[in-house]
């Protein structure tokens, strides 16, 4: 709801928008992945980890858990662009 979003800190606010914008990243990889079976596991497995995650407040399990989701989102890069190679 709004009325949750505006009682947001500065620093809060920043960090939701990291996390969003890493969620896009990540779909946006999947995105590339070329078996469809892997795609949909790995959108659902996306989707599951932020929906577990969405209540977390505590910002250093926040800032670990954001720069987890990059060095995975940056595996899976590496992975496709051997798989084009």
């Amino acid at each position: 709801t709004a009325d949750r979003q505006t009682s947001l800190s500065p620093s809060q606010f920043l960090r939701r928008q990291q996390v969003l914008q890493l969620y896009r990243r990540i779909l946006r990889a999947v995105r590339d992945v070329p078996a469809e079976a892997d795609r949909r596991y790995l959108k659902d497995w996306a989707r599951e980890e932020f929906k577990r995650n969405k209540d977390a407040t505590d910002e250093d399990a926040i800032r670990m858990m954001i720069t987890q989701g990059n060095m995975q989102l940056q595996e899976l890069q590496r992975t496709l662009k051997l798989a084009k190679s």
